[in-house]
């Protein structure tokens, strides 16, 4: 099995910034910062708050920033990355942790249990399904050298089991997430390029079929996520030749309207990547989402 990796940390002289970006007014808000705690990957809850991650634990703070995050006391947890999502029906989060297994865990803490089976596979979780009932992950192979291209996207159960390929085309995937009617899978992926490393987003119906690209252009575009009202999604768009989603570099972020897919915009440019939105951030509303930065002095 390949070694988990090491939890990040900021660099000298750099901050994480949660920030919070607002459709109305196209204005930009720090919700809270630090040069200690390497905060990533922001989910709204329904009540208000922000669920990020740092130093391999799940914190919650105020949208408002009126206090600093608070770590949830999550009982037999490993140390989790930056995917997590929320469930619907709010009271659990799903998390991805560096034993490679998927996780469900009480929302203001308690015993967390493990969802995923001992079958030799990677798994980094991204999406929920509407209704509650299914997870969406990416499910990667560690077997040679090139590995990551084995990363497909997958579904399965908030119960465990049930798992379901859902792309098996050759080009790595990743970055799954419903639609808020359930009818499709947003993810990026390599597959529709020749340059590796290229990733465009594209949509999948969960039982694979009706595979279609949406974005067609020379930057590298990740992390598709669709607001709740479904009609519009903001992702992460890297400089051209970009492999991979690393962290630290100039990248945009993008909005588009569905159906309007080759005529993005622009919001924020910032200094970031990895860490920044790699899960749903909209607030229930759709009138704002949440992103980190991270700016060096």
């Amino acid at each position: 099995m390949i070694q988990s990796p090491p939890l990040p940390q900021l660099q000298p002289g750099q901050r994480a910034r949660i920030r919070i970006w607002d459709r109305a007014t196209g204005e930009v808000r720090t919700v809270t910062e630090s040069d200690e705690h390497p905060y990533e990957a922001p989910n709204w809850t329904a009540d208000g708050q922000l669920l990020v991650n740092a130093h391999g634990r799940l914190w919650l703070l105020p949208v408002s920033g009126s206090s600093l995050p608070v770590a949830i006391e999550a009982k037999g947890l490993p140390p989790v990355n930056n995917d997590h999502v929320l469930a619907p029906a709010g009271g659990v989060v799903y998390a991805s942790a560096n034993d490679w297994h998927i996780w469900s865990v009480p929302i203001q803490g308690g015993e967390a249990t493990r969802l995923t089976e001992e079958d030799g596979a990677l798994h980094f979780l991204h999406g929920v399904s509407p209704d509650g009932r299914r997870l969406a992950y990416v499910r990667l192979e560690p077997e040679g050298e090139n590995w990551w291209a084995s990363a497909r996207i997958h579904t399965m159960s908030t119960a465990g089991g049930e798992d379901r390929r859902v792309t098996a085309h050759p080009g790595p995937a990743d970055g799954c997430e419903w639609t808020p009617d359930g009818k499709w899978i947003l993810f990026n992926t390599e597959q529709f390029s020749q340059a590796p490393g290229h990733a465009q987003l594209a949509r999948v119906r969960e039982d694979g079929s009706e595979l279609e690209q949406l974005t067609f252009d020379e930057r590298v575009n990740w992390f598709p996520h669709i607001d709740p009202a479904g009609k519009t999604v903001a992702y992460l768009s890297y400089p051209p030749g970009t492999t991979g989603h690393p962290g630290d570099l100039p990248v945009e972020l993008r909005l588009v309207r569905v159906g309007a897919w080759t005529t993005p915009t622009t919001i924020v440019t910032l200094l970031g990547g990895q860490g920044t939105i790699n899960v749903p951030s909209w607030a229930p509303d759709s009138s704002a989402f949440a992103f980190v930065d991270y700016p060096r002095d």
